[in-house]
């Protein structure tokens, strides 16, 4: 397994480019199906193809999509560059930064969420096999910052050898279907200094 490029994203402007909602929309299409022409991709999410290949373009400008070869004009087709992405590092020294994470962070959770509400609603349309193994967990324990730590870089870890397929039609196994995989951690009450620490 090769490992999986991540790029981070230090430019507000970038991340603003990238968290349009029209470009979400066209890179989780893209990852979901594949290789596609605007015309293609105009017809799945319910665009003109006209507007769909000035966000493609927007996106290679940035380095989130490239053609494929082939085609021209809106006929030619695009696939997404498969790569992680991280934004937020340096937030604290960048103001502008911050807020484009905050609406990148917020555009990101909503999206994820309605995939998983979708799936919540029509999961009793799906084959049994698929039910059973689809799963959605919740617990809330008590760990320290270097166990959250150690969790985090566990389930990165148990990711990896799946990413690889991403943007590689040809690498999907016999029966595979995409599958959204995310896992949060995070505190579940707002900091407050521990008063028997002082």
């Amino acid at each position: 397994m090769a490992e999986f490029p991540i790029r981070e994203i230090r430019d507000p402007q970038v991340l603003r480019a990238l968290t349009h909602p029209v470009r979400l929309r066209l890179l989780d299409e893209m990852v979901l199906s594949g290789t596609a022409t605007a015309t293609e991709l105009a017809e799945r999410i319910g665009e003109s193809p006209a507007n769909c290949s000035w966000h493609l373009r927007q996106l290679a400008r940035y380095g989130f999509v490239e053609e494929a070869g082939g085609g021209s004009g809106r006929q030619r087709p695009w696939r997404i560059v498969p790569e992680g992405t991280t934004f937020g590092a340096d937030d604290q020294a960048d103001p502008e930064l911050a807020r484009a994470g905050d609406a990148a962070g917020e555009m990101f959770l909503s999206q994820e969420v309605d995939a998983l509400r979708g799936w919540w609603h029509s999961r009793r349309q799906e084959p049994s096999e698929w039910r059973q193994v689809s799963f959605v967990t919740q617990v809330v324990s008590w760990l320290t910052i270097e166990e959250l730590g150690e969790l985090r870089d566990k389930v990165v870890e148990a990711m990896k050898p799946y990413l690889d397929r991403i943007g590689d039609e040809g690498s999907h196994p016999a029966g595979s279907r995409p599958i959204r995989l995310m896992a949060w951690g995070v505190p579940a009450r707002p900091f407050s200094p521990d008063p028997s620490s002082e």
